[in-house]
């Protein structure tokens, strides 16, 4: 019986282009480990699709060359079925020469991609369409998972708390920002957090505590993106995160993390996240793996219960399948919070299932199999109705005619 082909999909067209690169190869070196064959499938900065062997090694990316050795431009088909990949531009056959044939099947396609045009249901919407079994969650669960407002505003009316927050778009900033500025200081006062509505990894986030670093937050998060969030900023907080595998009802929670910013003010940004342990060796340097952090989180079981109970109950409320981190933050008093959901987690969490016993082999074994049962469940749906109105309509138009 031949490997299943995994497809890992990532880079893409997003600021968080090099964090996925990192998360991918992690993702492959597993797959493998579980016995998969694997395909990379890199989609550049400019929007343009690769695979060859050479992709699976980070020297390729530093100076990146679309025509080095071992590298090939695709096209995906994306025909319902099809799930093949195929050189680009064509080739053409001459008069005795064979028929072009694919460079490769898909069998089942993993999206290691964070932020805009991947992980925001973009990505996912193409792999249904092309009816190929893909190991992330849904359209609805991405695309609200990204959204920073309308994930906000989903929460808050499953009952779940989160931080009051205001949010404003980048034409309602340019023909009314003092207003906007007033209602902020008004609403939502010092400390504030400013940031872009569907971005991750902290890129464009600030921490404001008065109004010329309000104003140049605000100024930053617009330029990332056209609709800006801007939420309450807790003193002394707490970040605890928490992550869901699973497919359906098929949901566990793992084990919870504190992760230990370096900086007085405990926020974390891009560098603690992803490049304070940078300059050390092994595979803690790659990834959301390299940022210190508590395993277990010392929170009490009362509080991890709660935290992986919300946790799993937001997973099946967006419809969430593969492994998914969602994000939490504590107050001073102790009360609790959703931050937000992360659908495609750096390092794909897999730190937080080793704490469970599952390896990263383990997890990328689950992710796939529930890729293929919510497929199944996909194609078990009914695609066809037959109605009469094109017949009705067809013959409404010849009755018209004079």
């Amino acid at each position: 019986m031949s490997k299943l082909n995994i497809a890992v999909i990532f880079g893409s067209r997003s600021c968080e282009h090099d964090v996925s690169i990192i998360s991918a190869l992690q993702l492959m070196e597993a797959a493998k480990t579980a016995g998969f064959a694997v395909t990379p499938v890199y989609i550049s900065r400019e929007g343009l699709w690769y695979t060859g062997e050479a992709l699976d090694k980070i020297e390729t990316f530093r100076e990146f060359n679309p025509m080095g050795k071992g590298i090939t431009r695709v096209n995906l088909d994306v025909s319902a079925n099809a799930g093949d990949l195929w050189a680009w531009p064509p080739q053409r056959a001459g008069l005795f020469a064979k028929v072009p044939a694919p460079i490769v099947h898909i069998d089942v396609a993993i999206p290691v991609l964070h932020g805009l045009h991947g992980e925001d249901g973009t990505v996912q919407g193409l792999l249904e369409m092309a009816n190929i079994p893909y190991a992330s969650s849904g359209v609805l669960g991405s695309a609200v998972g990204m959204d920073k407002i309308a994930m906000k505003q989903m929460l808050r009316g499953a009952g779940y708390p989160v931080l009051d927050y205001v949010w404003f778009t980048r034409d309602e900033l340019k023909n009314g920002r003092e207003a906007i500025v007033e209602r902020i200081e008004r609403e939502i006062k010092y400390p504030a957090f400013i940031k872009p509505a569907a971005l991750g990894s902290s890129i464009g986030v600030s921490k404001a505590s008065n109004r010329e670093e309000l104003e140049k937050a605000i100024d930053l998060a617009a330029s990332y993106d056209r609709r800006i969030l801007v939420e309450v900023g807790i003193n002394n907080p707490v970040e605890i995160n928490c992550a869901a595998l699973g497919y359906g009802e098929d949901v566990r929670a793992s084990v919870c993390e504190m992760p230990v910013p370096s900086t007085g003010d405990k926020f974390l940004n891009f560098f603690e996240k992803y490049l304070r342990n940078a300059g050390t060796k092994g595979e803690s340097s790659r990834g959301m793996k390299s940022l210190s952090r508590v395993v277990p989180a010392p929170i009490g079981e009362e509080l991890t219960g709660r935290i992986q109970t919300m946790t799993k109950e937001i997973f099946r409320l967006l419809d969430c399948r593969g492994t998914v981190r969602i994000d939490f933050i504590l107050d001073e008093n102790d009360m609790l919070y959703v931050n937000e959901p992360n659908t495609i987690p750096g390092s794909l969490a897999f730190y937080l299932w080793q704490e469970c016993g599952v390896s990263f082999a383990q997890l990328v074994e689950k992710m796939v199999e529930d890729a293929l049962r919510a497929h199944a469940d996909k194609n078990a749906n009914v695609f066809a109705f037959d109605s009469t109105i094109l017949q009705k309509v067809a013959a409404g138009t010849k009755g018209s005619k004079r």
